[in-house]
């Protein structure tokens, strides 16, 4: 049964983008990870030769893309042995969140864990399927009752990059209690700080992770951020074919499928590694130039070793610190956005223009005490 959903947590933030928005060189908006870079030409034009579509796609993905993910796991991420059977594309990474629980049969009396500072949308698929959310990053912690784990590597909000012992025991946990579990992997090709600015992020699909057992194991992607594709909905899951296979059997009965304009262009972008290597260098250079800005303006960095914000605290309760930054024209995601764990956070994207990132670190060094 549908629990009670919350208010949309950002309508809350309207008084605050107006305040920031009369500042006299206009609003920064560094709350929501919205790309404001344009969209790989390659991408572009694969979308453009593919317009002519006119029979319904395949929910499963055309053979080309799914040869496409399978290349992708193998040659970014380390993840071989995929099949066809073990990928399956979707209509952006957040719907497959929101109603994944619902998919999977969850309701009355199941548990869904997912971390302690979290993506919102973890905790609203448990209420659609009417089952019970856990924050909790403590495997050892994790009910009888849990059914669903969700982890987030690298965190959305915090940055936090799990590693492959890390993973290995959440995986280990989730046999215990035959649950399925599932990696939300979206900001994989973002590390900064060591070892992750020259070590990939491991997957929960490493090998050395599963140890050849890939049951009840997921894992999602999003090219929304690497590929600056958020408008094309544009993600895809791989792991269990168990799992898999029951997600897309749903969705041929709900015709939850992938445009065919859309998988050709997922296509273009999967195959196509250099553009993902420039947009990064562009995060990068953002990521140098406001971090700090913010620690000279009194905030400290919280993990951040990865992923496209920077999470940080100034001490104080992050409504307030929302509101004096609004002050300056500066509009961020406050932490209690994100559970109730970090009170005093907020959230900075680095999915601002080169030019308005710069405007930031400027107000930032000479914020009034």
């Amino acid at each position: 049964m549908l629990k009670p959903l919350p208010d949309y947590p950002w309508d809350q933030m309207v008084p605050f983008a107006t305040q920031a928005r009369q500042h006299p060189d206009g609003i920064v908006d560094l709350s929501i990870g919205s790309p404001v870079d344009a969209t790989p030409d390659v991408v572009q034009q694969a979308l453009r030769t593919s317009s002519d579509a006119h029979a319904y796609p395949q929910t499963v993905g055309t053979p080309a893309l799914q040869q496409a993910i399978i290349d992708w796991y193998a040659r970014r991420r380390g993840v071989t042995g995929l099949q066809p059977k073990n990928v399956l594309p979707t209509i952006g990474s957040k719907e497959l969140v929101a109603l994944m629980p619902f998919m999977l049969g969850l309701g009355e009396g199941d548990t869904i864990v997912h971390p302690l500072a979290a993506y919102p949308t973890y905790a609203i698929g448990a209420a659609i399927a009417g089952a019970v959310a856990l924050a909790c990053e403590d495997p050892a912690e994790w009910p009888e009752s849990t059914r669903l784990i969700w982890l987030n590597s690298p965190g959305n909000p915090d940055g936090r990059v799990l590693r492959v012992d890390e993973l290995r025991a959440a995986v280990a946990r989730a046999r215990e209690l035959d649950a399925v579990i599932v990696s939300d992997e979206c900001y994989a090709e973002l590390g900064w700080d060591a070892p992750w600015d020259s070590e990939p992020i491991p997957s929960i699909l490493d090998p050395r992770v599963i140890e050849g057992d890939r049951r009840n194991i997921v894992a999602i992607y999003s090219l929304s951020k690497q590929s600056n594709m958020a408008g094309y909905r544009a993600a895809f899951a791989a792991g269990c074919g168990g799992v898999l296979g029951r997600l897309l059997t749903v969705r041929k009965h709900a015709g939850l499928m992938l445009p065919a304009p859309l998988q050709a262009a997922m296509i273009a972008a999967l195959d196509d590694d250099e553009h993902v290597a420039v947009q990064k260098e562009r995060y990068r250079a953002r990521r140098v130039l406001l971090r700090p800005a913010l620690e000279q303006a009194g905030f400290r960095i919280d993990r951040s070793e990865a992923g496209l914000y920077l999470w940080a605290t100034e001490g104080r309760p992050a409504w307030e610190s929302i509101e004096r930054l609004a002050a300056l024209g500066l509009l961020a995601g406050p932490g209690p956005f994100y559970g109730d764990v970090y009170p005093e956070h907020v959230r900075f994207s680095l999915t601002a223009t080169d030019e308005r990132i710069a405007a930031a670190a400027s107000r930032l060094h000479h914020r009034p005490e």
